[in-house]
């Protein structure tokens, strides 16, 4: 008798066998699926409208073909997910609202909703594309997301929005148009990677986000590639910035960082900007074809750079300041390429140290009006006179220990086709409303 009533009480505890149900086309069908199904259901979609909005309220798979397309009709968030352990899956979603100070969505993950899995949707015409809102160790995989263009740049909504989302993983989407590609704020401890980003605001914008890496990420004709502000701890990693107007990578108020093996390049302002930023690791980077390939200000400090690459950038380094900075570590420093260098030894270390700014540079930032003089005898005395006895250098940046050889970085045929098709892209045209002078403070 006891052992009859335990198998009794064992079947009734395990869960209902999941079902699969078929949702047709037509409005209200799919909220009407939602509220009749159990959880772990799999609710199929076929190829049709499903008008929305909805909101999902249990741990459901929602999957279908990209056909099927579920449509907020231009109200406020199209799918909102409130549960956790949510899949969906393979169909589209359009038409949310236009309101961003409400973060109107393609998709919101509210807090609560953990471990939601978003699988290889097609997003458009969305204010935000998906909005990862509260919902811890979120999976972003594999999503096509394209925002809107019928407003300004800054007015727009970004591909992927991250707030207050530890555990978040974006791995291996597309997103094009909108404003930010990846927005991370007030978040930790996430990855973002392998996703393509185009035609954008900023690729990467970090504010306040804490332990996250960024890798393998390709930014193609952006304003600016990665922006990491007000962060500490970030990885940016193998990252690609091909194109992009004003900064390929920014460290701004950015602390203890690891910036490993990614390639600025082309079209660029400056490759890297580092603006009071502290105690980053930047190695083995390779920063080609920028009007300024390192400008470094505003009270950097403690920061190590060895093993980079500046290849061809009209100006290698911009440091307006006194303080005399060592940029090469335990032997080891960076290839320049406008550096004449010899290696009797064979070591793979020039024999002479690399000074990559002089007084008048300094003079000619500080002033601008004194490029006037830069054909001037007296200008061209003084760099002789500089050159020739270092000693009457100002402070400044120093390599002591340059490489003979740069690193490279391979960049795949089919991302070099894109990188050409945005090649003159800044030269000619409207450039939308960005602000440059306001890229450090927003």
């Amino acid at each position: 008798m006891r052992l009859a009533a335990l198998c009794l009480a064992l079947l009734t505890a395990l869960p209902a066998l999941a079902a699969e149900r078929e949702v047709v086309p037509g409005a209200g069908r799919l909220s009407e699926a939602i509220a009749g199904a159990d959880p772990g259901d799999v609710l199929i979609l076929s190829d049709g409208a499903y008008p929305g909005p909805v909101t999902i309220d249990r741990a459901l798979t929602i999957k279908g073909p990209e056909a099927a397309v579920i449509d907020g009709m231009g109200q406020g968030t199209v799918i909102t997910i409130s549960a956790a352990d949510v899949v969906l899956e393979g169909f589209s979603v359009t038409g949310s609202g236009a309101v961003n100070e409400d973060l109107d969505a393609g998709v919101k993950i509210l807090k609560g909703a953990d471990r939601v899995q978003i699988l290889g949707l097609t997003l458009y015409d969305n204010m935000h594309g998906i909005d990862v809102h509260g919902g811890r160790d979120a999976q972003v995989i594999g999503n096509r997301i394209t925002g809107r263009q019928n407003l300004h740049m800054n007015a727009r909504g970004n591909g992927i929005y991250v707030w207050n989302s530890p555990g978040t993983l974006l791995d291996s989407n597309e997103i094009r148009y909108g404003r930010d590609g990846i927005f991370s704020n007030a978040s930790a401890s996430s990855i973002y990677r392998g996703n393509i980003m185009r035609d954008l605001r900023f690729a990467v914008h970090f504010m306040y986000t804490q332990r996250t890496e960024v890798s393998g990420n390709i930014s193609i004709g952006n304003h600016l590639g990665f922006a990491i502000m007000f962060s500490d701890r970030a990885k940016i990693l193998n990252n690609l910035s091909l194109g992009d107007r004003e900064h390929g990578l920014m460290l701004n108020y950015a602390n203890n960082a690891d910036v490993t093996g990614n390639l600025i390049r082309g079209g660029t302002k400056k490759c890297l900007f580092i603006y009071n930023a502290h105690k980053n690791l930047i190695w083995s980077n390779r920063f080609q074809g920028c009007g300024i390939g390192i400008h470094f200000t505003a009270g950097s400090e403690r920061n190590v750079l060895t093993g980079n690459a500046l290849i061809g950038n009209q100006n290698q380094v911009k440091y307006v300041g006194t303080r005399f900075m060592e940029w090469s570590h335990e032997g080891r420093g960076n290839f320049w390429s406008d550096h004449p260098a010899y290696d009797l030894n064979g070591d793979g270390i020039a024999d002479g140290s690399y000074r990559p700014n002089d007084l008048m540079d300094h003079i000619l930032w500080s002033t601008p009006s004194a490029a006037l003089l830069t054909g001037s005898p007296a200008v061209q005395l003084i760099r002789w006179s500089q050159s020739s006895f270092p000693a009457t250098m100002p402070g400044g940046v120093t390599d002591s220990h340059p490489l003979m050889q740069p690193l490279a970085i391979p960049v795949p045929p089919a991302v070099e086709a894109m990188e050409s098709a945005v090649a003159a892209r800044w030269t000619t045209g409207n450039y939308d409303d960005i602000d440059p002078d306001d890229l450090t403070s927003h």
